[in-house]
Order: structure tokens, then C-alpha cells, then sequence
């Protein structure tokens, strides 16, 4: 039913007879109905913030705390499902053995390696140097993208931590290949072993700036990185759907 109005909503002003919704104010000139929309907008976002600390609301990293506006269930509850697969499978990930390579036998590394030789393609045109660690940058730079682009353009942030996971597994899966490099022993495309064909991206990384001597330590420290990376990815997804419970549904009527 149709709402009439004796009484402007905004300024006040009272009316000799009833004004329907499509109306405007003959005194401050305002439309009831747009009015009216503009303060259920205005309600509904009060309502989206009450579960979000006063002093968060300001803060440069507080969009990276929502949840998205509305969710429904079964995409509530898949998201759950999902991410105790990743947290799961992320379990396996950190207790490979990077120092003999067990990574490269895991279905993820069968993932990042097509990305991880684009990049050797994409980035030959900035030189030699840039071309082999491109296969580096490429296969980390991926992930992080996707996740960037979720934050931006979909605002979701559950999403872009699945992203932030996938970047994390990366530098996981790059670890065993940092740490080869002083005493080589990976099978590398094409069959060779090692570093008999001189392809051994990250032998020519360390050679090239004279740190090979410390591959040992480069391969711990991305591994360790890796892993905190990695648990701090499935956190931040665990504390968007904690607070996501309360928009479930919600939409702007």
C-alpha cells in the first residue's frame, strides 16, 4: 500500500491534504520516495558496520576486514567447506621436503610450472637477466594479480585471500628450487639433471648477482616465508567468514 504523506519527512512542513510517495515537497522541494530510499540505504549500511570496531572503520586496512554485503547459505557454507580443503591440503604443502625437491611432485606444482614458463617468454623482451627470473616473478605475480583484482573490483575479500593462499604456495614451491642451486639435483624440463644443460634458472639468478653460496639459506628463508604466508592467508579467510555470518541474506530493499 501506498504511502501518503501530511508532513514532509526532511524539513517538516505540513500539508493542507495528503501527499502521495510520488510527491515532492512544495517547501524544500524533495521527492518522499527518494527520500525514503536514501534513508533505508543509510539504515541498512549502519546495520552492515554495528559488527566492525568503531575505531576499524577509518583505517587504511579495514575494507580488507568486510565481508561482502550479502551472501546466501549455500555459498556461505561452501566457502567453509573449502577452505578446510585448503587448510588440509596446505598441511601437506609446508611438509614437503624442499630441501629434495618433494614438491615437485604435487599436483600444485603441476599448476604454477605452465605460469612459471610464460614468464620466461613474457619478460624476455626487458633481457637475459629478467628472462630467467621471470619464470620466478610470473608464477608468484599471478596469484598475487587475481587477489588484487578481488579486492578491487569484486570487493571480496574471502576471494582474495584464496588468492594470497595460491601466491604463498608459489614461494613454497620455489623454495626447492632456490635451495637446489648450490648442489643441483632436480630433474628440470627436457630431462636434464641438475644443471647439465645450464638452464637451472636460479644457479644463473645467484651466479649472475654472486650470492650461489647462499642458496641454502635463500631456499629456507622463502620456504619459512612461504608457510607464514600461507597460514596467515587461511586466518584472513577464517575471519572474513566469522563475520560474514551476520549479512547473511542482507540486501538494500
Amino acid at each position: 500500500m501506498q504511502q501518503n504523506y501530511t508532513q514532509c519527512p526532511k524539513c517538516g512542513h505540513k500539508f493542507p491534504e495528503a501527499l502521495p510517495a510520488s510527491a515532492s515537497c512544495p517547501s524544500c522541494g524533495i521527492f518522499f520516495f527518494k527520500w525514503t530510499l536514501t534513508q533505508q540505504a543509510a539504515q541498512h549500511a549502519e546495520v552492515v558496520d554495528e559488527d566492525i570496531p568503531y575505531e576499524e572503520r577509518d583505517s587504511l586496512f579495514s575494507t580488507l576486514l568486510q565481508p561482502l554485503d550479502r551472501l546466501d547459505e549455500i555459498s556461505f557454507y561452501g566457502r567453509w567447506l573449502a577452505l578446510l580443503g585448503l587448510a588440509i591440503w596446505s598441511w601437506f604443502l609446508i611438509g614437503y621436503d624442499y630441501r629434495i625437491a618433494e614438491i615437485n611432485q604435487s599436483f600444485m606444482h603441476n599448476i604454477l610450472l605452465p605460469i612459471h614458463e610464460a614468464g620466461h617468454v613474457i619478460f624476455r623482451i626487458l633481457g637475459e637477466f629478467m628472462m630467467v627470473l621471470g619464470g620466478s616473478l610470473m608464477q608468484l605475480l599471478v596469484p598475487l594479480g587475481i587477489s588484487l583484482a578481488f579486492i578491487v573490483k569484486r570487493h571480496d575479500n574471502f576471494a582474495a585471500a584464496t588468492g594470497l593462499w595460491w601466491a604463498s604456495v608459489s614461494l613454497v614451491d620455489l623454495s626447492a628450487y632456490i635451495y637446489d642451486a648450490l648442489y643441483p639435483q632436480m630433474t628440470l624440463i627436457g630431462g636434464s639433471v641438475g644443471d647439465e644443460a645450464g638452464i637451472h634458472d636460479w644457479i644463473n639468478i645467484l651466479r649472475t648477482v654472486n650470492l650461489l653460496q647462499h642458496a641454502h639459506a635463500y631456499g629456507s628463508i622463502a620456504h619459512f616465508l612461504g608457510s607464514v604466508l600461507m597460514v596467515a592467508s587461511l586466518a584472513w579467510a577464517c575471519y572474513i567468514l566469522l563475520r560474514q555470518r551476520s549479512r547473511l541474506g542482507n540486501t538494500i530493499e
